[in-house]
């Protein structure tokens, strides 16, 4: 029987995306393997987010023809949807299907795999730990770094009683944690006829039989006021831990991101998490180097980082974009980049530790996410790994862990 491995790149929504396609292939008899070295056919899910996202594709994608040249390619996403003659012009690339038709997408990967065969086997890969369910897609923004509007579209929803009914299927198939992801994941239900919003997703979804508990992609700090915090804080399966696209905590400069609010506005909302949710990881999105970032401009940032109650942070160094308004403008050299970014990253890894050793002795509810003949490694709601030597658990379920 054909082999098909799966690779994604880029954030949870590309990620929901390829779990979905592994179940609807596997259901149809087709063998998945993590090992894309041994398959016959590699799914590629694509980012186009930064210059470094399309690099890290294109050398993917050239590691695959070399290492495995029978393989054929089928890409899709971002990427695929800016670029897609770049991308067809790859060595072993079959198939590249645009961001529209990404429904029909398995169907693409069956015509190039042939008939599998009639029975599901079961899946060897880390897409299927965790639960990813896509509620969401598309974004209605207009960030002057972003070129992801224009290759996902404006925000559309999953409607309410569809996203239960996915998540339902999976529960009763013994996923105990779902990851609810979107593109913008705060607008959800704004497109909904009536409206909708992402607190009653997530009440209603919280109601679904058998469900372990709930992890939110990245919310929107200008679409996060203190209802939804409240809210959210407030139901027992979400999992504590929330992660927001700050982006920068200069007000001068977040303007020129064409972002509203402020650096007061991100502080009441990460207090506000963090009153109501004493334990819980607080993560966001920065970007080092924007154009027009002085040096005053990086110490608001370095300073607004050092003393929120952030545990952690991505820090992605700027990245034109070519087609948005940033991308031409003045910026800093890439060495006061680098030399930023680097600087943010030393001063996420300090929060991040000092957040894991608050915990150390203390015991948690974890669920499963690698299990073998060494031990399993488990993840808490509040988004700390535990490995756990002696365990033998099963993938999946839920255990209890010790913080070292």
């Amino acid at each position: 029987m054909p082999a098909l491995a799966v690779r994604y790149f880029g954030c949870r929504a590309n990620q929901a995306e390829a779990f979905a396609w592994s179940e609807t292939l596997l259901g149809q008899g087709v063998r998945l393997t993590a090992d894309w070295s041994r398959s016959d056919v590699v799914l590629v899910n694509s980012c186009t987010l930064t210059g470094r996202t399309d690099r890290d594709v294109r050398k993917f994608i050239r590691r695959v023809a070399r290492d495995n040249p029978a393989a054929r390619l089928v890409v899709t996403g971002c990427y695929a949807e800016r670029l897609p003659a770049e991308v067809a012009a790859l060595p072993g690339v079959v198939a590249v299907v645009p961001n529209a038709e990404k429904d029909r997408v398995p169907r693409r990967v069956l015509d190039v795999l042939g008939a599998p065969g009639a029975a599901a086997t079961e899946a060897v890969t880390a897409l299927r730990k965790r639960a990813f369910v896509k509620v969401q897609d598309g974004c209605d923004g207009g960030c002057a770094f972003c070129v992801i509007p224009s290759v996902r579209g404006r925000s559309v929803s999953v409607p309410p009683g569809e996203a239960a009914a996915r998540v339902g299927e999976l529960a009763g198939r013994g996923f105990r944690e779902v990851v609810l992801s979107g593109i913008h994941l705060s607008s959800y239900g704004r497109d909904l006829e009536p409206q909708s919003s992402l607190a009653e997703l997530v009440h209603g979804l919280a109601a679904v039989p058998g469900l372990g508990r709930l992890r939110l992609s990245s919310l929107d700090p200008r679409r996060t006021d203190a209802r939804l915090v409240e809210e959210l804080t407030a139901e027992p399966k979400v999992c504590r831990h929330f992660h927001l696209s700050l982006q920068h905590a200069s007000e001068r400069v977040l303007r020129l991101m064409g972002r509203s609010g402020g650096p007061e506005e991100h502080d009441r909302i990460l207090r506000e998490f963090r009153r109501l949710s004493p334990d819980a990881a607080l993560g966001a999105d920065v970007i080092a180097g924007f154009p027009g970032e002085g040096e005053e401009d990086f110490r608001e940032l370095v300073d607004f980082l050092e003393r929120s109650p952030l545990t952690y942070f991505h820090v992605f160094p700027f990245s034109p974009r070519p087609g948005t308004a940033a991308a031409e403008r003045p910026r800093p050299s890439e060495a006061v980049v680098a030399e930023r970014a680097g600087l943010l990253r030393r001063l996420a890894a300090r929060k991040a530790e000092r957040f894991r050793r608050g915990f150390a002795g203390r015991e948690f509810e974890a669920v499963v996410i690698r299990s073998g003949k060494d031990g399993a490694e488990a993840l808490t709601d509040n988004d700390i790994r535990v490995r756990v030597p002696a365990a033998r658990a099963a993938e999946r379920e839920f255990i209890r862990v010790v913080v070292a």
